[in-house]
């Protein structure tokens, strides 16, 4: 019960900007807060929670349902895996059969690709921190072995999300 009180009072935090950033990455880089669980994300915390009765002002629920609203839409820093990076006459067919063969293999991660000349490129994933995104790429050196983690701007990723 603790930990779930913990995990509910960072990210009411960060919504309402009155938690640091590095606090939350911290916590969410070391055992401190538990991993959450997925089908709770974008759902009150308040309505699930048995024999607990909140009485707020109306203007707190829509001033942070407005911050989460708006965060939702936010880019941020973060990292991805580079599955494809090529510059040969086949490399647009070629990123597109990665980027297909990689949403077959993962259809829960985001996959985008990009062209910087003269450069075709498929990353994946919306990841906060380096070692979620090294999760994934342990994941997919088997099947992509010159995959490789980059730093880009990335969507801001769901709270609880798959990696």
């Amino acid at each position: 019960m603790r930990r779930l009180l913990f995990t509910i009072a960072i990210g009411i935090g960060l919504c309402l900007g009155a938690v640091p950033r590095s606090y939350a990455q911290e916590a969410r880089d070391t055992s401190l807060a538990p991993a959450l669980d997925s089908t709770l994300v974008g759902k009150s915390i308040f309505n699930l929670l048995p024999n607990v009765t909140v009485h707020q002002s109306q203007n707190i629920m829509s001033s942070l349902n407005k911050q989460v609203a708006s965060n939702s839409s936010r880019r941020v820093s973060g990292f991805r895996v580079r599955i494809f990076n090529d510059n040969k006459q086949n490399s647009r067919g070629a990123s597109e059969a990665a980027m297909a063969r990689f949403k077959g293999m993962y259809p829960g991660i985001a996959a985008y690709r990009t062209y910087s000349n003269p450069f075709f490129k498929v990353t994946v994933g919306d990841f906060r921190t380096k070692s979620e995104a090294m999760r994934l790429l342990q994941q997919v050196k088997g099947s992509f072995p010159s995959a490789f983690i980059v730093k880009e701007t990335i969507n801001y990723p769901p709270v609880g999300s798959i990696f």
